[in-house]
């Protein structure tokens, strides 16, 4: 599975330690950055690998910011995603099994590493049950096809 990773400055310690843990498990990774602790702007980050992950150049996106909140919105606004904040695993599974979540945002100055690694094991290991929640993500889809139109 290839994964696109994206933080600004308050999420780049945290990028790197989920990106250790990604790369010990085999995954497949792109960093685009930030590459440090200097100032950047989250939604250039959240755009840029939520793109990646709307143009099928990654199978899934984990973008990190403070809170996981500016960085999930910026990336919502790309057609075709569905960005995930969680904050404990029972939402990383949740939103994998109901809302096939296609990124998933975390905040570093919330979480901790250790929790903010097993939020993503348990996401990046959870399947889309499909059935009656294929509806309603396919509703979910619809309403951007409404935004494009108008």
């Amino acid at each position: 599975m290839k994964i696109v990773l994206g933080c600004d400055h308050g999420g780049f310690e945290l990028k790197e330690a989920i990106k250790k843990h990604l790369i010990n498990c085999g995954y497949d990774i792109t960093d685009i950055g930030a590459y440090n602790t200097d100032s950047v702007d989250y939604p250039d980050f959240g755009e840029r690998a939520a793109r990646m992950v709307a143009d099928n150049e990654a199978d899934r996106g984990i973008i990190i910011c403070g809170t996981g909140i500016g960085i999930s919105i910026a990336a919502n606004k790309v057609k075709g995603i569905r960005c995930a904040l969680c904050t404990n695993e029972y939402m990383a599974k949740m939103s994998r099994m109901h809302n096939n979540a296609n990124m998933l945002a975390l905040g570093a100055r919330v979480l901790g590493n250790g929790l903010s690694v097993d939020i993503v094991d348990v996401w990046l290991s959870t399947e889309f049950e499909g059935g009656r929640h294929e509806n309603r993500v396919n509703k979910i889809t619809d309403i951007e096809k409404l935004r494009v139109e108008e």
